[in-house]
């Protein structure tokens, strides 16, 4: 038996330093949730998302390449983990190793660096640095003793109750000292030197006006160039600063002024410059001081000066990330993100007149990507080049990545044209719910992070293999959404943290772009559709769009797959129907085979809510009364594949079977309470003969009808928590159960139909393929792929496995 990864969706957590790129400048690597995921950007058929690594705890804050070979990822309980590519060494442990040894697949080191949460890290050669919200800075070195790698704490820097958020690592010009630049929860800037093998203070930078959230060094291109650090603030500007080496101006005419008296001048200059900045709106500080600092290289020393250089204003909110575009141009450029929901590209204007002196050259806004009044989106989180500078990469607050490519990077910026491309997209937050659309074309999810999501096979080019992208958001909700199932291939119900049953209807756009992008086929009448769908001001309601002036999603290219910001936009499904019933929020939702029934339940500590409720789907009225038995909150709502019977399983301990009884509804016919502790799935084989519950007393039974009642024929022990279940159909008499485990590990087991009490486990997967947390629903692909399975998890991510079972 084998199982691989067809498809994963993930997103990057709100952090600004959570995602780099390789030395390579190809593979992207992210942290979301408390996985690190890695995407390779010159894969030809647009995978997206190529490999997961788990291992870890906490909340991954921070991700940084120390070599081509070599990862480093930070968490939010203050622990650094090193991933090594390569394959098993002797005397070396590992937590778990890929075939592939070309893959990052190996968690080779681990230290809990800080007792609280890393919230910057940064690297220059073999030194690492890690900030903390401690109040502390670490440097370490990363080397060989031996022939075991270690990590060794050369010094701690303590910041004095100050939170460190941002840092930069680098070598002074035309030196081998390094100097560290660090910025924390107020508004200056430390530089540190190494001397003697320890960081010491050595200057203080003033001038921004709030938090300082983004450092980035530039190295000197010639030996007259200046090392450049650009800062980025909360005051929404950046400001570049010089470090070069310091050369004493003798002037022409005789002058007793000292220096000391020079300084003393310009500090009064630049107070008067605040003052009346202070009187002006927008009115910046701007310093005009030398920082000198003296580098002591054992008997030799050098002195360093530091000058603010330019200020650069065009966000419009706080800066969360800046990057130095890599050398492939004579023009240097600048990167910032903002949480206005913008990128920025900065370069100095002298690039349009080779007369004009360098030193009155100003930087300009030369690209400027992103959304127009983003800002109540979140903004984005942080962002990278790529490729080489060919490729400029940014992740926004809700987690997903925005991808603009260079058309002609071997002009300069100033003749570039930038296209935006697809990107990788996935839940904010876990995942609770899934279901393959009828025909097994598509995979629709939601999630706590409020929105339901479409999953699909789209071809990057003709002629290469389908890879899965998101290519729908049907819904953004105000509630946190909790299970989602398909009525048909072009509507869909879902249930949040609500009372209510929502009911969405496919809009033209989603068939004209399913139809467009291969995913689907549909007949000519759908396509008499509304346009799309809006969520009116201080509204939960999708409303439909229709053709007119006013509507702008009839204008989308539909020749491709959305970008993250027009899926939160212009996908949207009309919602047609709300169902109530309940007095208390719901909780789960299941719908018949035939699609012609629904049934939901909510939350509940008693009998008189502990009931399922059943509609029809085409009138949305209740069928038959309540069905009653349980006395705590109903977990799970299975139909038989005849849709004779459902079964109900709870926190009560107990599953209970109804029976239809012509058109008065279901009435109770079974129960039982076998299982120690609450059961949280329930599953009918598709034969329907037998079902089967899971609990998390660690056991999962199979039930047969015996004669006149449901007896257990066999009962598996596992070694976690069962929380979800999946039966496939049968395949040559051989059915087979997927059961998701609350570690995350899925456990696969065949039986025969002719023998259904036997049943022998294949495989385990474990979470370098599967997931690392609780598994909420599986469901096996209905058609097309009988061997495809998708699964969602409290880790936050949505994935199809293709699970081969060999037949012994």
């Amino acid at each position: 038996m084998s199982t691989s990864l067809v498809y994963a969706a993930a997103s990057s957590n709100r952090f600004s330093q959570v995602g780099d790129v390789s030395p390579s400048s190809s593979l992207i690597a992210f942290g979301s949730s408390s996985l690190i995921t890695l995407w390779d950007l010159e894969n030809l058929d647009d995978v997206g998302v190529s490999e997961i690594l788990p291992g870890t705890q906490g909340l991954i804050t921070c991700v940084r390449f120390l070599a081509q070979n070599i990862l480093l990822s930070a968490s939010d309980t203050g622990v650094l983990h090193i991933w090594r590519r390569g394959t098993i060494q002797a005397g070396k442990a590992f937590t778990f190793t890929m075939d592939d040894t070309n893959s990052i697949s190996n968690l080779y080191f681990t230290i809990q660096a800080h007792p609280k949460s890393i919230s910057t890290l940064c690297v220059q050669g073999d030194k690492i640095v890690t900030g903390s919200s401690d109040s502390s800075v670490k440097i370490w070195k990363f080397g060989e003793e031996g022939e075991k790698d270690d990590l060794i704490e050369l010094q701690s820097i303590s910041l004095k109750g100050k939170f460190p958020l941002a840092s930069a690592l680098t070598f002074l010009p035309q030196s081998n000292v390094l100097l560290l630049a660090i910025s924390g929860t107020d508004t200056l800037l430390q530089l540190w030197i190494c001397s003697e093998d320890k960081f010491v203070h050595s200057a203080t930078l003033a001038g921004h006006e709030d938090w300082v959230r983004s450092l980035a060094f530039k190295q000197p291109e010639t030996h007259d160039s200046p090392l450049v650090l650009a800062s980025g603030s909360q005051d929404s500007t950046i400001r570049l600063w010089n470090i070069d080496h310091w050369k004493k101006e003798v002037s022409s005419s005789k002058c007793d002024v000292p220096p000391e008296a020079i300084d003393e001048l310009l500090d009064n200059f630049e107070a008067t410059l605040g003052d009346i900045g202070e009187n002006e709106e927008g009115g910046k500080q701007i310093s005009l001081k030398h920082h000198i600092i003296t580098v002591k290289t054992g008997t030799d020393s050098q002195q360093f000066s530091i000058t603010f250089d330019a200020l650069l204003v065009g966000h419009e909110a706080g800066i969360t990330s800046l990057f130095w575009r890599p050398n492939n141009t004579s023009t240097p450029t600048l990167m910032s993100t903002s949480t206005d929901s913008s990128l920025i590209l900065w370069s100095p204007s002298n690039v349009f007149d080779t007369s004009t002196d360098e030193s009155s050259s100003i930087w300009i806004n030369r690209q400027r990507f992103g959304d127009v009044g983003g800002q109540r989106l979140g903004g984005f989180v942080g962002g990278l080049w790529a490729r080489n500078g060919t490729e400029a990469l940014a992740w926004g607050w809700a987690g997903g990545w925005r991808r603009w490519v260079s058309t002609n990077p071997s002009g300069e910026i100033v003749e570039e044209t930038w296209i935006e491309h697809g990107a990788v997209t996935g839940h904010n937050g876990p995942v609770k719910g899934l279901d393959w659309s009828p025909d097994g074309k598509y995979l629709i999810s939601t999630g706590l992070d409020q929105t339901t999501r479409i999953h699909g096979p789209v071809c990057a080019k003709a002629g290469s293999p389908a890879s899965w992208h998101e290519i729908a958001r049907p819904q953004v909700h105000g509630y946190d959404l909790l299970n989602v199932v398909f009525i048909n291939a072009l509507r869909f119900a879902s249930i949040a943290d609500e009372k209510v049953l929502r009911v969405f209807d496919a809009p033209r756009t989603f068939v004209e772009l399913a139809e467009t992008l291969g995913v689907a086929q549909f007949d000519q009448k759908e396509h008499e559709r509304p346009v799309g769908a809006n969520v009116p001001p201080l509204g939960l309601s999708n409303k439909a769009v229709n053709d007119g002036p006013q509507s702008l999603i009839g204008e989308t290219d539909l020749s491709r797959r959305p970008f993250d910001s027009e899926l939160a936009s212009i996908t949207l499904w009309p919602e047609i129907e709300k169902v109530f019933g309940h007095g208390y929020e719901s909780i789960t939702l299941g719908i018949s085979n035939s699609r012609r029934l629904i049934a939901t339940a909510c939350k509940s500590t008693n009998a008189e809510h502990a009931v399922v409720r059943v509609y029809d789907t085409e009138t949305y009225k209740p069928v038959g009364q309540p069905l009653q038995g349980h006395i705590l909150t109903v977990t799970r709502v299975a139909f038989s594949p005849n849709d004779r019977h459902i079964l109900t399983v709870s926190r009560d301990r107990t599953w209970r079977l109804f029976e239809l009884r012509n058109d008065a509804g279901y009435e109770p016919v079974a129960a039982d309470k076998s299982h120690g502790r609450i059961i949280w799935d329930c599953a009918w084989s598709a034969e329907g003969d037998i079902f089967a519950t899971a609990s998390r007393d660690k056991t999962v039974k199979l039930w047969q009808k015996v004669q006149d009642s449901w007896k257990c024929i066999n009962t598996i022990k596992l070694s976690q928590a069962a929380t979800a279940l999946a039966f496939s159909p049968e395949e040559n008499g051989i059915r087979t159960l997927a059961i998701g485990l609350e570690s995350g590990e899925i456990v696969v087991y065949s039986g025969s139909s002719t023998a259904p009490a036997a049943w022998k486990e294949r495989e385990t997967i474990g979470s370098r393929l599967a997931h690392v947390d609780h598994i909420h629903r599986m469901c096996w692909r209905p058609t097309g792929g009988h061997n495809e399975l998708a699964t969602c998890s409290e880790d936050g991510t949505v994935r199809i496995l293709k699970v081969r079972l060999s037949l012994d």
